[in-house]
């Protein structure tokens, strides 16, 4: 029902489904299956680029520079993954380090691994599970000093 509102959101306020924008009912299965979606025309208002939508939807917004979408994808106060795709090492390294995410993908649709930290950061989440990083949720810190 998320994915559903935040689609009809978006194509209310503008933007265009250039494909899916429904629900599926393969055979022999129930309703609460979503159509693949591809959304284009997007803007800040959209419900859609202001919620973490956990289901099978891209929505795609143009862009003037690299600063300005930056700035789009920051102003979201969520921040679990992220993902951008270039050519330019040189960009990828400034982008990937601006964007205030817990997971970035360069160049990568599916970065998460077994051995990777997993988590976000803003209101995606406090915390890392997977990988190294997992054991200090499990650890307190504690600074002693001691004189003789």
């Amino acid at each position: 029902q998320k994915v559903e509102s935040q689609v009809d959101d978006a194509r209310s306020l503008g933007a265009e489904i250039v494909t899916g924008g429904g629900r599926v009912r393969p055979e022999g299965l129930s309703d609460r299956f979503y159509s693949p979606t591809l959304l284009r025309g997007m803007t800040p208002a959209m419900l859609i680029c202001r919620e973490e939508t956990f289901g099978p939807v891209a929505p795609v917004a143009c862009f003037s520079d690299e600063a300005e979408v930056i700035e789009q994808a920051n102003a979201s106060e969520f921040g679990l993954a992220a993902y951008f795709f270039t050519r330019d090492a040189s960009r990828l390294m400034r982008v990937a380090e601006a964007l205030e995410y817990g997971i970035v993908g360069a160049n990568d649709g599916k970065p998460s691994t077994a051995q990777a930290p997993f988590g976000g950061v803003k209101h995606s989440g406090f915390g890392r599970e997977g990988g190294r990083y997992a054991m200090d949720e499990y650890c307190e810190l504690k600074y002693v000093s001691w004189q003789l």
